[in-house]
């Protein structure tokens, strides 16, 4: 066990040390203060590190987080007043441009020229627009400029309305995931999450809890739902908590690089990550998604379910075959060519997601041909019609 833990201390070492493409997120715990201004004591070393960084050659994307908590307090606004959607994303707009304003100023210290992305869901769920957002993304690294991106929060809602317990249909819901999102888009390197806690702590005894600090894990290679019970909620200020760093470190693992999750208030944080130092929680690289199939499984959104008899269910995830309309049992949802569908067993548990080749409308049309017609050629085209692709199908994994 001591042997297997210290290869992967060396791999977490290794990697990081030779992470060339990085991805820093910045949650609003470290970027503003209590009162809702930019806390500069924190983030301008940060900055340090970055343009450190930047400086040897290392091509580095920053999503902050902050806005609104800028916003608001640029507004003087007490936090009970950010309950109504108009108000949070009023303070979005006027935070953004302080935000940006802030990180020119900062960054003019050691020459850096940033951009500013400001994305919403579409931009991950649409194939082309997330094909444009990459392109326009590589050709900023590719200049030399450092992207400073964030969700467009006067325009998108699914961030801010995430806060109010509703489902998460949108592609992301968090600056987290949409680190992730972003880190899977551009093929980078490495995601470093920053927060205000140590990383992921380990469970304390209780009988201990008052004498023993927990103790933080400083290397994972599985995300397990034990390790998902271990996470919190939302931070007082922040938005997403543990669960989203732990959901979108596993995005990470399955772009087949690392991520870590750590204490953006730590001194030289950055430095001691990338020197190699055992610092934080390391989320290790698991097996590679890619391409295409990456975004069927995390960005797109899902915008109907098909829910396919056993026979299919099984062809699909033990013979790697495509999805005939023979094997489906039922439509749900509308949705059009070339969007990401859901598909299910008859108990209703996705087994896979997928592209579908032709809408919904079609398909139910040729499920009702299929039940009226008894022989003859027609069935037999509605039989072989193929609704998902297998290249276009990627299986839903259930811990």
């Amino acid at each position: 066990m001591q042997r297997g833990q210290s290869k992967l201390e060396a791999e977490r070492e290794r990697l990081l040390r030779t992470a060339a493409r990085i991805v820093i997120k910045l949650g609003t715990s470290t970027v503003t203060a209590p009162d809702g201004m930019l806390c500069r004591e924190r983030v301008e070393p940060l900055l340090s590190s970055i343009a450190r960084l930047h400086g040897t050659g290392k091509q580095i994307v920053l999503v902050s987080s902050g806005a609104i908590g800028l916003g608001r307090g640029w507004l003087g606004l007490h936090p009970s007043r950010l309950q109504d959607l108009a108000t949070k994303q009023a303070c979005a707009a006027v935070g953004q441009g302080l935000l940006m304003n802030a990180y020119k100023e900062m960054f003019s210290v050691w020459d850096i020229k940033i951009a500013q992305l400001l994305l919403t869901s579409e931009d991950f769920s649409n194939w082309r627009r997330y094909t444009n957002m990459r392109r326009t993304m590589e050709k900023l690294l590719s200049l030399g400029v450092l992207p400073i991106v964030n969700e467009n929060d006067t325009v998108s809602t699914a961030e801010i309305e995430s806060l109010d317990g509703r489902d998460r249909t949108a592609a992301f819901s968090d600056n987290d995931r949409l680190a992730a999102l972003v880190m899977s888009g551009l093929e980078a390197d490495a995601l470093v999450l920053l927060t205000d806690v140590d990383g992921l702590f380990q469970k304390t005894p209780v009988k201990n809890e008052s004498r023993l600090a927990p103790e933080v894990i400083p290397v994972v290679s599985q995300v397990t739902p034990e390790l998902k019970d271990l996470a919190a909620g939302p931070s007082a200020s922040g938005r997403g908590g543990m669960l989203t760093k732990l959901e979108a470190s596993e995005i990470a693992m399955n772009c087949g690089r690392l991520s870590v999750i750590a204490n953006g208030k730590k001194p030289d944080i950055l430095d001691r990550i990338f020197s190699g130092q055992s610092i934080g929680t390391t989320f290790l690289q698991a097996k590679r998604i890619r391409g295409k199939r990456r975004w069927i499984a995390y960005a797109a959104d899902v915008r109907g379910r098909v829910t396919a008899d056993p026979g299919a269910c099984r062809a699909i995830t033990n013979g790697k075959a495509s999805l005939l309309t023979s094997g489906v049992e039922r439509i749900d949802g509308h949705f059009f060519p070339m969007d990401v569908v859901s598909i299910v067993n008859h108990e209703g548990r996705e087994i896979a997601r997928g592209i579908a080749t032709c809408g919904s409308q079609e398909a139910e049309d040729i499920l009702r041909r299929r039940k009226t017609i008894g022989t003859g050629k027609a069935l037999g085209a509605a039989l072989r019609h193929i609704l998902v692709r297998r290249d276009n199908i990627v299986l839903v994994e259930k811990s």
